[in-house]
């Protein structure tokens, strides 16, 4: 099966260049809230909100990045909006205060403009009947550089300091988005015919493209928004919260998320070969019950142990189930794929990018807010609740496609 995914030029590529960029990426990004926080001079609250722009600037560009796609191709999309993110880590690099991170923030969120080809790419170049399986084994592959990157940024920082440890990461980041771009415009291979000719679709969200979308699709939208703006309230604070709540040094972090990315490695594959075997739902449903629960139990942490626990354990859930609480993951794109057609896939997941920004950005300012003036424990049990809301949402409302599994 592995050989059969990997055959493909496509995937090779991509997974190549994306686990490079993972592998750097993960020793610096689990830091990089306390970096901000203690060097930067940012508070919790400006944490979010730099957050929540990145996150509103997908409902700029993922819904037209998606359209785009479909219309003109998905690796010329994919080498751009590579080259865009690349910016991003090369200012903060020479960011001398956390005001610097804002124009950083929005080119980030810019660059989601090639997430919906990158999607829809991975789900074009899969074999249909073995998609989840398929995913799984990108999956691994792909997840392996968190099982080194955030033991060796934790021992960086711990031997050098954060502002010497994060900077070499950052600068690395830099070296390594030059070349994806440079490999994925040689090796990718487009997967659709240019649509130059057809009829042009609205660069922005119409109610006429809502209406035309499946109805399970149309609950699938309710649901990531509600998943995301929960996820939200702390994406920026679970590494934070080891390091300021819990005091956990940054090698201990680094361990944790090095455990985090073994234990998504090895279920990765069989999460998706069960996608495959039993239907996607049963699979989602796995990880949007067990992130919520995680992030509550987070609140009950008491060290270095329990953390490391209550981490592996929401890791196990996402590796069988998806993203967790967000939209996305290998069941979860492999259900999206089974209903909706190539031609169409890239505006699809655009449009579900788009529509679940718009409410899950202020999740982030919300997180932080309630962090310094509560607790740092309230945004974790409030996601939790409504984490475990969207759950019930997708089992009782989403119907799964017959015979595709």
């Amino acid at each position: 099966m592995v050989k059969d995914v990997f055959s493909n030029r496509n995937i090779l590529a991509i997974s190549i260049t994306t686990s490079l960029w993972s592998l750097v990426q993960q020793g610096w990004n689990p830091f990089w809230p306390k970096y901000m926080k203690d060097s930067l001079g940012a508070s919790v609250t400006i944490i979010g909100l730099i957050t929540a722009i990145t996150t509103a600037e997908r409902l700029l560009f993922q819904l037209p990045g998606g359209i785009l796609a479909d219309r003109y191709g998905r690796k010329k999309i994919i080498v751009y909006g590579t080259l865009i993110r690349t910016l991003s880590p090369l200012i903060y690099f020479f960011a001398p205060s956390w005001e610097w991170i804002i124009p950083a923030a929005l080119i980030n969120g810019m660059a989601s403009l090639y997430m919906p080809a990158f999607s829809a790419i991975i789900a074009d170049s899969l074999p249909e009947k073995r998609r989840g399986a398929g995913y799984g084994a990108y999956n691994t592959i792909t997840n392996l550089p968190m099982m080194l990157g955030p033991m060796l940024g934790g021992f960086a920082i711990e031997l050098y300091g954060y502002e010497v440890g994060i900077k070499l990461f950052v600068g690395l980041q830099v070296v390594v988005g030059v070349i994806m771009v440079v490999v994925r415009q040689i090796i990718l291979k487009e997967t659709i015919e240019s649509k130059e000719h057809v009829e042009r679709k609205s660069l922005i969200p119409t109610k006429q493209m809502y209406h035309e979308l499946p109805e399970t699709i149309k609950v699938m939208i309710v649901v990531a928004i509600i998943g995301s703006f929960s996820s939200r309230l702390i994406f920026d604070l679970i590494n934070l919260y080891a390091l300021d709540v819990l005091a956990l040094s940054p090698a201990q972090l680094g361990l944790i998320n090095t455990a985090v990315g073994a234990t998504s490695t090895v279920l990765a594959l069989p999460g998706g070969m069960l996608s495959d075997r039993y239907g996607r739902k049963n699979n989602i449903m796995i990880g949007r019950t067990v992130s919520p629960i995680s992030q509550g139990l987070v609140t009950l942490a008491s060290g270095f142990n329990s953390y490391f626990a209550v981490r592996v354990f929401n890791a196990a859930g996402i590796a069988i189930g998806g993203s967790g609480m967000e939209a996305g993951g290998p069941s979860w794109n492999a259900l999206i794929a089974d209903i909706v057609p190539p031609e169409k896939r890239a505006t699809v997941l655009g449009t579900i990018g788009t529509l679940t920004a718009v409410v899950a950005a202020p999740g982030s300012v919300l997180g932080g807010w309630l962090w310094d003036t509560v607790s740092p424990q309230v945004p974790f049990q409030l996601s939790m609740v409504i984490g475990l809301v969207s759950a019930i949402i997708f089992w009782v409302k989403v119907k799964e496609p017959r015979g595709e599994t």
